[in-house]
């Protein structure tokens, strides 16, 4: 039964302080006649039938506590004043008090006076059943309509409608046979409140054949058969039944009433017609609560967040006061949006309401504000909570660990179990995502072993959790294992388990868990497909890449936001910008993340494109990223790009971006540097805030070593070092490039025992890094030292370090042996593995086998020759008299030879004295490079070697017309701390005549030995 629910202002005036005022009980109740008596009982029935009009069949949650206690009070006062004049228990009054205070859900003054009643009849028992069942205590109601039975009251209409409401509650279908058959023994299976009521107990009972013989055999059915009839199909999952069903009420001419329309509309919001569902709302003539609810709630599930903001705008504005699921729902799509100017109003609202004490309302608002990435309100809103349950703790820890959080979720997690609660699953899944977020794996595994003990190991959101834990951990052993026992493995495990394989770069382990997805029936979701398509991207795998893309389109996933954006990604990074944009273009709404992916492609191929993109994204009411400007700088490195990385600068200054974001500080400071202002860098750096990071700490390192300021970047080191930052792996490898560039070899050796001394000795990139520093100043003792004591050589860097340095020392039969135990690791060589192993060979005059290696990385290893592999093999043929073979390896090069290549053939030319070779080598050097000397020099050697002095006196003259001079060499010892510089022909250092004295004295004994200078091949200067 429905009612139009009375004014809330006009419940509850004291209309028993009237009855106080009329009569004073200690001293006119024996003076009451008959008449009088009449009258009082009269105006007590009154009173009390008011009352109960007053509050009928309110729903509990529209009721606050005090209202509620207010009218039980009201209810004790007439009830009082009814046993004074001795008819409390008689006829319709008696009656009206036992259903006053079922009403007020006051259980136990409503018994006691039903007790009392002289004659319980079935209004009374009706009273009592409504109690208990409006209180959900439907087992009660079951047990009270068997008493009621007992005593030979016999029920009616209204009876069974509560009976059956409560065998639909309990889903008891042979109760509520039996029920049904009392109906029809009664006589009342054609009565409305009962049909209504059969037709509900059956549909959410699951029988909807049973449920629709009783709607068809209605003659007339009333808005309440209707309504039962379409909620019933939606119950059980048939909205289009339902839809149906009240298109045939319309047609009818029957309007719907407010339970109809709302059931209704819950069923297009299932089947996903928001738009059915709108104009279903429109036509409500005054929707109350529940219906806007279902429309709120209905467009945030379905992603609409932005229409459920606007619904919860308009229901405000018509003043249907919100209720805590109104503001569950509100909040969750506010959430989303992680629109945290709507959140507040939304705050405010509550506060205002007094909902914010909610339990409900407070967890929604802590996962609102976990989601705008303001922790600091969630956690005030979670101390303002009185009463806090597991769902409030676990929203506090999931917010914790969404934002990376890792300390205050364990913070969280030992309060909540000092408060006695028990973690549930939802509980372990945060505190999991917290040890793989710290990469704190000793955590994980002592948290794994209590899972255990607790009997939580075999709860799947529990076992998935330790999958992402352990894998995000490094562990991808125990990962694979835990994965392995999962017995019911959905999406979640298998994305897991390929995320962990991707991160850890094993990209080919990665590939066969998604074909084993596939073939165990598990159809991949945008987080697995995004995964796969990001190894595509690491190992530049185009092909596989557009296999992932056509399983995308043939899935409808394409035009995702999510996989759309890891397309655009996997298509730039593989240098196929055009397919990038075409997937860009299909997709129907765009993101930062998206448009950033594209960015970066563009910044790479089409710089001005770039540019566009960023005004677009900005007119499109996107807001850049760090990332974005990230990208755009990235771009501006060098002089002419300057001005246009100096207003990204002021833009990034604008919106506040640089304050606490490493990201954009190492972008400017590698901008500068790379544009070769260095001062402006140094400049930058000093305007950050202290204590600065090691992220910091080590780009500035990094781009003085990058860009020929090895001395500064060592300064900047030690300045380091005394600021008390701890460095690095990335720190330890710039600074150790530094080292080798100036050949610093005591400098080099500090730092290393500085990584003995923090721990990184253990570390592969540091011992790398070291083995390369030593390979460079010569060392190589040391430098095969540190390679053998390294404890792993996972990385292809390592090798690559040895293998190099061998070769640039001389030692290539060394390299050589290198890369064969290389091989033997099945450790994949790289582009710069071959270039090493070439140079070793063309070190060694391995010619033949430096043929075959070049035959292995071209045709079995699929890596693209640069233009220093080609350079070395060119070299490897000319250096060893293969000058026809070189050539013609040049001639069938498929590009257009740059210097590095013809310089190399002069090269080879001139150690074996082709003059006519080197004539036309030279000629084509001169052509690409006219402004660099060292060609000029090169063919003057070659052309002195052979005693060509007229073609050596010609090449002097050309340089001479041209302006250009032979760049003098230079050398450097460091003595002391202080590093000393000598050029040829340099007068201006401090101790010149000494050393020219000891030089004159070495020279002088040089002769004496008989050392005769080798000056064929020298240039010598006529100015």
């Amino acid at each position: 039964m429905r009612h139009i629910r009375a004014p809330f202002t006009a419940l509850y005036r004291p209309d028993s302080l009237s009855i106080h005022h009329q009569f004073n009980f200690s001293t006119i109740q024996g003076q009451l006649n008959q008449s009088s008596e009449h009258k009082i009982h009269s105006h007590l029935l009154k009173l009390c039938l008011r009352q109960c009009q007053r509050i009928k069949i309110r729903h509990p949650f529209d009721e606050t506590p005090q209202r509620l206690a207010q009218a039980s009070r009201t209810s004790k006062t007439i009830h009082a004043q009814t046993l004074i004049f001795g008819f409390g228990s008689k006829g319709q009054l008696g009656n009206a008090i036992v259903d006053l205070y079922s009403k007020c859900g006051n259980a136990e003054f409503s018994l006691k006076a039903f007790n009392q009643l002289e004659k319980q009849d079935i209004l009374a028992w009706n009273s009592v059943l409504s109690m208990y069942s409006r209180q959900g205590a439907v087992k009660q109601v079951i047990r009270c309509f068997g008493s009621l039975q007992n005593c030979g009251v016999p029920p009616n209409q209204f009876t069974y409608a509560i009976v059956l409401s409560s065998c639909a509650r309990l889903v008891d279908i042979d109760l509520g046979k039996q029920v049904h058959c009392g109906v029809i023994k009664m006589g009342f299976e054609f009565y409305s409140f009962c049909e209504g009521s059969l037709i509900d107990m059956y549909s959410k009972c699951g029988s909807l054949v049973d449920s629709r013989k009783i709607f068809d055999a209605v003659e007339y059915p009333d808005t309440v058969s209707w309504t039962a009839m379409i909620a019933g199909y939606v119950q059980v999952g048939l909205p289009e039944e339902a839809l149906k069903v009240f298109e045939d009420m319309q047609k009818l001419d029957l309007f719907p009433d407010q339970v109809a329309f709302v059931t209704v509309i819950t069923a297009c919001v299932g089947l996903g017609r928001l738009d059915d569902a709108c104009d279903l709302f429109a036509q409500m003539p005054n929707p109350n609560v529940v219906a806007w609810n279902v429309m709120i709630s209905g467009h945030a599930k379905r992603g609409c967040n932005i229409e459920a903001i606007i619904f919860f705008q308009n229901m405000w504005r018509t003043g249907v006061k919100s209720t805590r699921s109104t503001l569950g729902s509100v909040l969750s799509a506010i959430a989303s949006l992680a629109a945290l100017d709507y959140g507040l109003l939304v705050h405010a609202q509550a506060i205002k309401q007094g909902l914010n004490s909610n339990v409900f309302v407070g967890s929604s608002l802590i996962s609102m504000y976990a989601k705008c990435e303001k922790m600091e309100a969630a956690k005030k809103v979670f101390d303002a909570l009185d009463e806090r349950n597991l769902v409030l703790w676990n929203t506090m820890l999931g917010g914790y660990a969404q934002n990376g959080y890792g300390s205050q979720v364990m913070k969280v997690f030992t309060e909540m179990r000092s408060c006695g609660f028990q973690p549930d699953e939802f509980s372990y899944t945060s505190i999991l995502s917290a040890c793989a977020c710290l990469e704190c794996l000793q955590m994980g595994r002592q948290l794994h072993s209590f899972i255990i003990k607790h009997n939580f190991e075999c709860n799947l959101f529990v076992e998935n959790a330790l999958v992402d834990m352990y894998a995000k951990c490094g562990a991808l052993e125990e990962a694979r294992q835990q994965f392995e026992s999962i017995r019911n493995k959905d999406n979640v495990s298998w994305n897991a388990i390929i995320v962990g394989y991707v991160q850890e770069e094993n990209e080919d382990e990665a590939f066969i868990m998604f074909r084993r997805m596939s073939l165990d029936g598990i159809t991949p979701d945008e987080v697995s497909l995004a995964s796969i398509l990001s190894a595509c991207s690491n190992l530049l795998a185009l092909e596989q890449g557009e296999q992932v893309h056509c399983f995308l389109v043939k899935s409808g996933l394409q035009k995702s936001l999510y996989a759309g954006s890891s397309l655009i990604d996997m298509y730039v990074k593989c240098g196929s910008i055009e397919a990038a944009r075409n997937v860009f273009s299909c997709m129907p709404n765009r993101s930062v993340v998206s448009m950033n992916a594209l960015i970066a492609g563009y910044v790479q191929h089409d710089f001005n494109e770039a540019i566009d993109l960023f005004h677009e994204m900005q007119n499109g009411g996107l807001n850049p990223s760090e990332i974005t400007f990230a990208s755009l700088l990235d771009a501006c490195n060098g002089p002419v790009k300057l001005n246009l990385g100096r207003q990204i600068h002021c833009l990034i200054l604008k919106r506040g971006l640089l304050s606490g974001d490493d990201l954009l500080g190492v972008s400017l400071l590698v901008m500068y540097m790379n544009s070769q202002r260095k001062t402006d860098a140094d400049i930058l750096f000093s305007e950050f805030q202290y204590p600065k990071s090691t992220i910091l700490w080590t780009a500035t390192i990094s781009a003085h070593t990058q860009n020929g300021c090895s001395e500064e970047a060592l300064q900047f080191f030690q300045e380091m070092r005394r600021n008390d930052a701890i460095p690095d792996q990335a720190t330890f490898a710039s600074v150790l490039k530094a080292c080798s560039t100036l050949a610093s070899l005591a400098d080099g050796r500090v730092i290393h025992s500085l990584i003995f001394h923090i721990g990184f000795d253990s570390d592969e990139l540091t011992c790398s890094a070291l083995v390369d520093m030593y390979a460079k100043c010569g060392e190589i003792k040391s430098s095969v030292q540190v390679f053998e004591e390294m404890g792993s050589k996972t990385d292809v860097i390592s090798w690559n370090s040895m293998i190099v340095g061998f070769a640039k020392n001389g030692y290539a039969e060394n390299a050589l042996k290198i890369f064969n135990e290389m091989k033997q690791t099945q450790i994949r060589p790289d582009d710069v593995t071959f270039l090493g192993v070439l140079t070793a060979c063309s070190h060694a005059g391995r010619v033949s086998e430096g043929r075959e290696i070049f035959d292995i990385m071209v045709n079995t290893y699929k890596i693209a020759p640069r233009v220093d592999h080609y350079a070395c093999m060119i070299d490897l043929l000319g250096r060893w008299g293969f000058l026809k073979e070189a050539e013609e390896f040049i001639d069938k090069l498929k590009f257009e030879p740059d210097a590095m290549i013809w310089a190399t053939l002069l090269g080879a030319c001139r150690i074996h004295g082709d003059d006519i070779k080197a004539r036309r080598v030279a000629e084509k050097l001169i052509e690409l490079e006219p402004e660099n000397s060292s060609s000029y020099v090169l063919l003057s050697n070659i052309y002195a070697a052979s005693g060509n002095w007229d073609e050596v006196n010609s090449v002097r003259r050309t340089m001479r017309e041209k302006g250009l001079r032979k760049f003098p060499g230079c050398s450097w010892i460091v003595v002391g701390q202080k590093t000393n510089l000598f050029v040829a022909g340099d007068k201006f250092h401090p101790s010149s005549g000494e050393i020219h004295a000891v030089l004159k004295d070495m020279i002088s004994l040089m002769k004496k030995d008989g050392f005769v200078a080798e000056t064929d091949s020298m240039l010598l200067d006529g100015d």
